[in-house]
């Protein structure tokens, strides 16, 4: 009798995850995703937290995800940058993924360590292995009352059915392309079956039914625990280790190096203008060539050295240290130098989306080396956490700022100095860059290029059909109502 409740709770269960894709497919293939993001994230969670009840593990790190899951699809709805709105695509997936994972698993689950994938890889194809054996299971149900052999050949069938409807598809949309009679015969179908529209609408009922099996499977197996592998061989475990004297060598000979240079160069790094020679791409991109040797040979040495060297003696270990902070301290410096190259190359050249990433991602580095720093003194501390929930917040942050807007004002107000902008940039940009253009228009009409640029947009604009609400965006709507109202 319980097994009957449970498989009843089970169905009625399925039927509202079919219900959640077809909310998914409503709101990801109608258009450009916008609102529609956050829609579903409210369907999908409320769906998620009923299901569980609240009873949910490692709650701060949690908060920290759903904070940052939620302000990630708000930029679908509030920004319109294209770079970031195509790695939110792919990235916000793995966060939710990441995230119920997470909440629902032992309160022991080290979440930092790498082998966490493995358990977000494990529960995803728990899940796909539980909806087949539920829709199996269906099918035994859907034909107990049929001879066997009857049921077996319905099933097969079915199955045939399903592979087959898609194929049949193509090869009938190939055969038409390739023989004029043989479409002119399809053609002539009755009219009711050609407005079935029947390639998209098949295509939507698949969708709607692989994301209701997805999600049913998932919130199936989020609390069940995936027992390892049986392996004959016994485990061996290998410590790979280096050896202290070995790894002091380096690091003298590396941090007599940096030293050295950066004392010889101290003038060149932190000087307010170029060096004899030196143009400004030549300048920056000697910069960025420091920033690659501090991020590829420092950052990875240290981290390596911290995990595999095992001085034995106090005094060694206290040598260790020393060299660590000094490596970090040149670095540092490093990373400052180039920062200083890029600020003067984008006040010649002008700001645009790669070189304030490049920027950000310095500032970044620079907060991870200080903790790096604080690790090498206090050894209690994890670094794998602190760098993930940074890296997090890094990408957080990054999606809040509007990038694209603060490029457009920094270029506007170095035109405002100079009397120099780069149009055909801003143009290239999302509907921010629009913004900025008539901004300029306003104040400068007579701009080079600039009307005509402004022409083209609202022409496209004009030609543009109406969005659905799935595509619902605040900047977009705002640039493309002003754009209307512009008299050009």
């Amino acid at each position: 009798m319980e097994r009957i409740r449970m498989q009843q709770r089970a169905s009625l269960f399925f039927l509202v995850c079919l219900g959640l894709g077809v909310l998914g497919e409503i709101s990801f293939l109608h258009g450009r995703i916008g609102l529609s993001y956050i829609v579903f994230l409210t369907g999908f969670y409320l769906v998620f937290f009923v299901r569980y009840r609240l009873s949910f593990n490692h709650r701060r790190i949690g908060l920290l995800f759903m904070l940052a899951i939620w302000i990630l699809a708000g930029s679908f709805v509030f920004y319109d940058n294209i770079l970031f709105y195509n790695l939110n695509l792919f990235i916000l997936p793995l966060l939710v993924l990441f995230h119920i994972v997470l909440v629902t698993g032992p309160k022991k689950l080290d979440w930092a360590a790498p082998s966490f994938l493995k358990t977000l890889w494990d529960k995803l194809i728990a899940g796909i292995k539980y909806s087949f054996r539920f829709c199996n299971s269906l099918f035994d149900k859907l034909f107990k009352n049929m001879n066997i052999q009857l049921a077996q050949t319905l099933k097969r069938v079915l199955a045939g059915l399903v592979i087959g409807i898609p194929l049949l598809l193509v090869i009938t949309g190939l055969l038409m392309s390739a023989d004029t009679v043989f479409q002119d015969v399809v053609l002539r179908l009755p009219q009711f079956i050609l407005e079935l529209h029947f390639w998209e609408g098949t295509f939507r009922i698949l969708v709607v039914i692989f994301l209701g099996l997805l999600f049913f499977g998932l919130f199936q197996v989020l609390q069940v625990r995936i027992k390892p592998k049986e392996n004959s061989r016994p485990a061996t475990r290998f410590e790979w280790s280096w050896d202290s004297i070995t790894a002091i060598t380096i690091l003298i000979m590396l941090n007599t190096v940096y030293v050295l240079f950066a004392v010889i160069q101290f003038r060149y790094f932190f000087s307010n203008g170029l060096q004899d020679g030196f143009t400004y791409a030549e300048y920056a991109r000697r910069g960025f060539m420091e920033l690659m040797l501090v991020t590829l040979i420092n950052w990875s040495l240290i981290l390596s050295y911290l995990k595999f060297v095992h001085p034995v003696s106090k005094a060694l270990k206290i040598t260790l240290k020393i060299m660590y902070s000094l490596l970090i301290v040149v670095s540092g410096i490093m990373l400052i130098s180039a920062y200083q190259r890029l600020s003067m190359y984008e006040a010649a050249y002008g700001f645009t989306i790669d070189r304030i990433l490049a920027q950000s991602f310095m500032v970044f580095l620079f907060v991870i080396f200080a903790y790096t720093l604080i690790k090498v003194w206090i050894e209690k501390l994890t670094l794998l956490h602190f760098y993930f929930i940074a890296g997090l917040v890094f990408y957080i942050t990054l999606n809040a700022m509007n990038l694209e807007e603060i490029i457009v004002d920094s270029n506007m107000e170095r035109y405002e100095e100079t009397g120099k902008l780069d149009v055909y940039y801003l143009d290239s940009l999302s509907y921010a860059g629009v913004d900025g253009l008539m901004e300029l228009f306003e104040a400068e009409p007579d701009y080079p290029e600039l009307r005509r640029i402004l022409q083209q947009r609202q022409e496209q604009v004009m030609n543009e059909p109406e969005t659905s609400w799935q595509s619902f965006n605040f900047t977009r709507q705002d640039v493309i109502r002003k754009i209307q109202e512009l008299d050009l």
